[in-house]
């Protein structure tokens, strides 16, 4: 054969549809010369790239964020102080209509999207003291980066109902900060938001303060700390930590709002 008839015979091979043996829904190319263009189109400038060789980019999945929430599992804890971290989450999972229906890790967990942003919200139910047990597992099973992990707990040191976001810090004498604060190899690079229940009253025992339920007009108030957190997430996820801390730690003391 010579080669004119070699050339003849190539050029009526018909490639079939291969981008169902790669798994892919659809053609990436609609034939096989457009392939061979775009394998020499990502070392040209765009201008010089044929403009019928489109190729879709992709752009890379980001990286989930976990939001917990510290506390104890059980009614006997509803409502406590000690909860607030629970209550805290319960309020922004709502708020986003992700409801937490699922149990995996020791914790109540929901997934959903904060925009295109993808959230893990978690209530470990280890017991506050073995919270890191859950929060760890989480973190270890998703490879989600810690400085994409925010922890949300109670601080008998801030004033009732204020908040406070930091960008990483010590468990502050917190038994379930100091487990999660173990669990991580006793890395304290995460973000936390910090939610006020104030000092105990008189020479009460802390821990006997800690486990008490908010009054009726605490939680009245609670609601107002719960609105801000919630959108103080939203900028954390969507604007990035910063603002966020900008927008927590700047904002007006609660007997000001309203």
């Amino acid at each position: 054969m010579n080669v004119a008839a070699s050339l003849s015979s190539i050029a009526t091979v018909r490639f079939p549809n291969c981008h169902r043996c790669f798994g892919f829904s659809k053609p990436l190319i609609q034939s096989p010369s457009l392939w061979i263009m775009a394998q020499f189109s990502s070392s040209q400038s765009p201008s010089a790239a044929p403009e019928t060789a489109v190729v879709e980019a992709k752009t890379p999945p980001k990286q989930p964020w976990l939001i917990v929430g510290l506390g104890n599992p059980g009614k006997k804890y509803n409502s406590t102080r000690h909860n607030v971290g629970f209550e805290m989450v319960d309020a922004i999972a709502e708020a986003e209509g992700i409801p937490l229906s699922s149990v995996s890790f020791k914790a109540l967990v929901g997934k959903g999207l904060f925009g295109d942003v993808p959230v893990i919200f978690a209530k470990p139910q280890t017991y506050m003291n073995k919270s890191g047990e859950s929060v760890g597992s989480i973190v270890s099973y998703y490879k989600i980066p810690l400085k994409q992990v925010l922890v949300i707990f109670d601080d008998l040191d801030l004033p009732f109902g204020k908040l406070r976001m930091l960008p990483k810090g010590g468990h502050g004498g917190h038994n379930g900060m100091r487990s999660v604060i173990d669990h991580f190899k006793g890395s304290r690079d995460f973000p936390r938001l910090r939610i006020g229940i104030g000092r105990p009253p008189g020479k009460m025992d802390p821990i006997n303060f800690v486990l008490r339920p908010f009054t009726k007009q605490e939680q009245q108030e609670l609601n107002f700390t719960f609105q801000e957190g919630v959108e103080a997430v939203r900028i954390l996820l969507l604007e990035g930590f910063n603002k966020s801390a900008t927008f927590v730690n700047s904002a007006k003391p609660l007997e000001q709002c309203g």
